[in-house]
């Protein structure tokens, strides 16, 4: 039996403007905007090269906006990845590790995977995690 996850819906205000954000300063891909009537809307994304997409909307979740935290958004090269969303204008955090049971500052000196991390949010407040992962690197 195989489980994927490939929809996630993430609970906004404000349809156009969770669009706006998600397409033009995220760069996730417009997949669908259908409307059924004035009380459900239903606006799905894709991040690029994702297996899973998000959905905001009007009639689609009870959950509170801004309520999701923590989605992790995989890359390989997480200063890159930080560094393209700064310049679409998302303030993102600065790009940490763990070592030694504390935060440190930058990327793990050894880039490896799941150690390096930094955050954002929507404009609702929903909280996104950039976590620097390489599935090209070959491992030994």
């Amino acid at each position: 039996m195989e489980l994927r996850i490939e929809l996630l819906l993430i609970p906004v205000s404000d349809v156009d403007r969770a669009k706006a954000f998600y397409t033009e300063k995220a760069g996730f891909n417009l997949d669908v905007d259908h409307r059924a009537g004035d009380d459900f809307r239903v606006v799905q994304m894709t991040p690029p090269g994702s297996a899973c997409s998000i959905a905001v909307g009007r009639g689609i979740t009870d959950a509170a906006p801004g309520s999701n935290r923590g989605t992790h958004l995989i890359v390989s090269d997480i200063v890159a990845a930080r560094d393209a969303l700064v310049r679409r204008g998302i303030a993102v955090s600065d790009v940490r590790h763990m070592d030694a049971g504390a935060w440190k500052p930058g990327p793990h000196p050894e880039h490896s995977d799941y150690a390096s991390f930094a955050d954002f949010a929507d404009p609702d407040g929903n909280t996104w995690v950039l976590q620097e992962v390489d599935r090209t690197a070959s491992k030994e």
